[in-house]
């Protein structure tokens, strides 16, 4: 079969699926709310209302929703807070006043095209978001880096998932998990740490309380300093004293050297930095590293009883080391104990991050931060950039990585950045110095907000107010 016909097939495929989807009124999407990825059946009645069910189809939560996806409706029939229409001021001391498409996209590119002209490609940014489709992310990738000229791009990823890019890209190479769903019923030991997922990754956790449940040999430990809700089914409650971890990483790595429980072959053929390894994690006896983490030398000893005996070691994390001065180290002293053991690519092990937003990773993948190119380019790399360059068929990307989320705001501040074009994304909340985000926002020569609600803070600094609004097309800029 050709390749035209295939095409041709494909599409009349999707067209009778989308047939029936519209002749039931019923249609399958994604839960929105964080990266589990669950899947969901969208039901709309004859009058617009929309209800949602869980997909028993989907492999990932198997027809299960969570209360946030068990009331993702209810985010689209309240229409009580939703913008409707752009808005627009032609000076800091007028009031918003509801513009058109043209009107708003027009006055938008024009006011980049002269800050860009006057004050150089440096001098505008955009700050985007997780909540973000993986196609949104690489369109507005590539208008900066790749049109604009300028790595200027930063998402609210950056607050959540960047100690764990750097990590995986330290230890493995690249930014990706090595890990998938179906490993989590071929584990038979979870090692969750920084994380609290029977609240935050609630389906995930279902899906390894059903795995104990039917496996009572599965050993679960939890390191928290903390009693959280995951601890109910732990086995071992590591409950040591906060910004530790790395200490508890390195006694647990010890006493699966001491112990033997390493994979010797794996480390040889596959590893670098073993004995250099080796020399860091046996600086402090186990009694002083018990001692320095708050707990008992015989828990450690457990924890690595535990591991040492285990056929599939998954290791979990989340904002409990990623948000951290010493994040990037917190990652690599854990994903350490998954490649000493050898427990990487094989059937329920290796590390696995927790990501919190629904979009963080395929926000990466496409290259949506400041030092990232799509496709696990190295922004760094000229052969990488002009690979890229010469696929977009743009403008000179440009060698400098661009300013970050925090930066961004520092910038706005100290006049180089006069622009700032924020997406579905409240920096006023999420940020964590507001007062610096606030007095950059308030100095800024020009904001842009993209906002599906009239509640986020950010609109009363904006110069200019976008929205999605389905069935209504807009004009490229």
């Amino acid at each position: 079969m050709s390749a035209h016909a295939k095409d041709k097939q494909t599409s009349c495929k999707i067209r009778k699926f989308m047939a029936v989807n519209l002749q039931n009124n019923s249609f399958k999407s994604t839960c929105c709310y964080c990266g589990v990825g669950c899947g969901v059946v969208v039901h709309k009645d004859k009058k617009g209302h929309i209800t949602v069910e869980g997909d028993k189809d989907h492999p990932v939560n198997k027809g299960m929703l969570c209360s946030k996806g068990m009331n993702l409706h209810y985010t689209v029939n309240d229409k009580t807070d939703r913008l409707l229409y752009p808005q627009m001021r032609y000076n800091k001391s007028m009031p918003l006043q509801r513009v058109g498409w043209d009107e708003a996209l027009e006055r938008t590119a024009a006011v980049f095209k002269t800050f860009i002209e006057k004050y150089g490609r440096d001098s505008v940014a955009f700050y985007i978001s997780g909540q973000c489709l993986t196609e949104e992310y690489y369109v507005i990738n590539k208008l900066m880096k790749g049109f604009i000229g300028s790595n200027n791009i930063d998402t609210n990823s950056r607050l959540c998932m960047s100690s764990a890019v750097v990590g995986y890209k330290m230890a493995l190479g690249e930014d990706c998990v090595p890990v998938c769903y179906d490993d989590i019923e071929q584990a038979d030991c979870f090692f969750v740490t920084g994380a609290n997922p029977a609240w935050c990754h609630p389906i995930i956790w279902r899906r390894i309380e059903a795995h104990k449940a039917a496996n009572p040999q599965v050993k679960i430990i939890i390191v928290d300093p903390r009693k959280t809700d995951s601890c109910s089914i732990a086995d071992l409650h590591l409950q040591l004293n906060p910004g530790t971890d790395i200490t508890l990483n390195h006694a647990i790595g010890r006493c699966l050297i001491e112990n033997g429980d390493i994979d010797v072959e794996f480390i040889k053929n596959n590893t670098q930095g073993f004995e250099e390894y080796k020399k860091i994690v046996f600086q402090r006896t186990l009694k002083e590293s018990a001692e320095v983490c708050g707990i008992l030398q015989e828990e450690i000893l457990l924890a690595a009883q535990y591991i040492g005996n285990a056929k599939g070691f998954l290791t979990m994390w989340t904002m409990g080391l990623n948000q951290s001065s010493i994040g990037v180290n917190k990652n690599l002293s854990l994903i350490n104990l998954n490649l000493i053991t050898g427990h990487i690519g094989k059937p329920g092990s290796g590390p696995f991050s927790l990501t919190g937003q629904p979009n963080a990773m395929g926000g990466r993948e496409v290259g949506g931060l400041a030092n990232l190119l799509p496709a696990h380019r190295n922004l760094l790399n000229s052969q990488h950039r002009e690979e890229v360059q010469k696929f977009w068929g743009g403008s000179v990307i440009s060698d400098k990585p661009g300013l970050t989320a925090t930066e961004m705001f520092e910038a706005l501040n100290d006049g180089r950045l006069k622009a700032i074009w924020i997406v579905c994304t409240n920096p006023l909340v999420s940020l964590p110095n507001v007062k610096i985000v606030e007095a950059g926002l308030k100095k800024a020569k020009f904001v842009v907000v993209q906002e599906a609600s009239n509640k986020p803070e950010t609109l009363h600094f904006a110069d200019v107010i976008l929205l999605q609004q389905p069935g209504q097309k807009k004009r490229a800029l």
